[in-house]
């Protein structure tokens, strides 16, 4: 299933946050885990014209900004968090499968950790606040984002792990 054609409900107890910042906090675990070992070739491999595992990892990299500028919506009590560009024109640009993917999994790894301290400053209360969403047209609270980014990664999480199955590859994890 596309990511875009995934529905949400965002109807999880504000206490649940900090389950889902440890969710957020093991993604880089997880990808290391999953692409640290695999031969170049691989990881820049294509299925058509879907991206490579490099490219579906060096994604979450790049729309990692995203998420941290949704943050500062929220803390600006904006009606509205700032749209997505959904051509995804900063992983195209990017050139994943050009980098080192240890290079990828270091500044991943390093944003995500800044994500989750500026989380963690929101605290109990801050977790609640809401502003709409304007590709889903529903309002998401600070815990309904947080669930969402852990969705997202899980996305790319599980595409990676279907292409190393279908091009026959196994990682350290498996």
């Amino acid at each position: 299933m596309k990511w875009v054609d995934r529905e949400f409900n965002f109807d999880l107890p504000v206490t649940e946050s900090s389950r889902l910042i440890e969710r957020l906090r093991s993604t880089p675990d997880e990808l290391e885990a999953l692409v640290l070992s695999l031969p170049w070739e691989l990881l820049i491999r294509r299925d058509g014209n879907a991206w490579s595992i490099q490219e579906n990892a060096g994604h979450l990299l790049s729309i990692e900004s995203l998420f941290r500028g949704r943050l500062d919506d929220y803390r600006a009590n904006l009606e509205t968090l700032r749209p997505a560009d959904m051509t995804n024109r900063r992983t195209v640009e990017a050139c994943h499968n050009e980098s080192d993917i240890r290079d990828i999994l270091v500044e991943f790894r390093r944003q995500r950790e800044e994500l989750l301290r500026c989380l963690e400053e929101f605290g109990p209360d801050g977790f609640a606040k809401s502003a709409m969403h304007p590709r889903l047209g529903k309002r998401m609270r600070v815990c309904d984002m947080m669930y969402f980014q852990a969705e997202h990664d899980r996305h790319h999480l599980s595409r990676i792990r279907n292409l190393m199955r279908q091009f026959g590859a196994r990682s350290s994890s498996s």
